[in-house]
C-alpha cells in the first residue's frame, strides 16, 4: 500500500508485459488506496516501441486523460538484445551491439520521461521510479565485464538524475529514483540467476515499499529493492 500518496491516487506502469512490470501493475491493482492503475507494454493497445519515438508520443497522448498520475513506474528494459547476452571481455565489444543496448536501455527510457513525465500531477507529491541495475552504478564496478549493459544503466542514471532536477522545478514534491530490484525470477534475468532468485511479486512489493519511503531531493536517488542507497 502507498501510503505516502494522496488517497485516490493514479498509477502507471510501463512495461507492464514484463515479470517485475506484471507484478507491479497487480499489486498497485490491489492498493484500495490507488483509484486506478493503468499498464502499458509493445502488446497493449495503444502499444509502446521504445525504438519508435512516435508510439511513445501516441501512446502518452491515448493516457493523458486516463491521469494526471501521482506514480509512474517504468518496468523496460533488457538484458539480452537481439539474441545477445552482455559481454565478459573487452574483444567480444561490438558497435552495433553496444549501440542497441543503449538505445533500448537508455535512450528509450528517455523518451519516455520526455513524454509521459508531463503527464505526472502538479501540486502532489509523485513519484517517478525507473528499473535501473546496480552494475550501472561506476563507483561501485568491482569485476568488470557486462560492458555495453553497465554503460546503458550508468547513462539511464544520468538521464534521470539530470531529468529530476528538470522536473522538480515545477513540481517540488516530486520523487525521481532509479531502482535496483535484486535478483529477480524473469525471462531477462533467467539465463544468468540460481534458483534463490525472488519471485516477482515480492520485488514489486519491495520496490513499491522502498519508493513510498522516499523523500522529495530535488534530484534523483538511486535505491535497491530494500530501500538502501547505492553511490552513482
Amino acid at each position: 500500500m502507498m501510503l505516502s500518496l494522496p488517497e485516490g491516487y493514479r498509477a502507471l506502469v510501463i512495461g507492464a508485459g514484463g515479470a517485475i512490470g506484471n507484478a507491479l501493475l497487480q499489486q498497485l491493482q490491489s492498493d484500495p488506496r490507488c483509484a486506478a492503475v493503468s499498464g502499458v507494454s509493445r502488446q497493449s493497445t495503444p502499444g509502446l516501441d521504445l525504438l519508435d519515438e512516435p508510439s511513445i508520443a501516441v501512446c502518452a497522448q491515448a493516457l493523458a486523460g486516463q491521469g494526471p498520475f501521482h506514480l509512474v513506474v517504468d518496468a523496460t528494459g533488457a538484458l539480452t538484445v537481439n539474441g545477445r547476452g552482455p559481454e565478459k571481455r573487452l574483444d567480444e565489444l561490438d558497435a552495433k551491439h553496444l549501440l542497441a543496448s543503449l538505445q533500448l536501455n537508455a535512450v528509450g527510457p528517455g523518451l519516455l520521461l520526455k513524454h509521459f513525465s508531463p503527464l505526472l500531477a502538479s501540486g502532489e507529491r509523485v513519484i517517478w521510479g525507473k528499473l535501473s541495475a546496480r552494475v550501472g552504478s561506476i563507483e561501485d564496478n568491482r569485476k568488470g565485464g557486462w560492458y555495453g549493459y553497465r554503460a546503458a544503466k550508468a547513462a539511464l542514471n544520468m538521464l534521470l538524475q539530470t531529468a529530476a532536477i528538470e522536473i522538480a522545478r515545477r513540481r517540488p514534491l516530486s520523487v525521481v529514483a532509479a531502482l535496483q530490484p535484486g535478483t529477480v525470477q524473469s525471462a531477462l534475468s533467467q539465463p544468468f540467476v540460481g534458483d534463490d532468485a525472488m519471485h516477482p511479486e515480492e520485488a514489486a512489493q519491495r520496490l513499491l515499499a522502498a519508493l513510498d519511503a522516499l523523500q522529495p531531493t530535488g534530484r534523483a536517488q538511486f535505491v535497491d529493492h530494500q530501500g538502501q542507497h547505492i553511490p552513482w
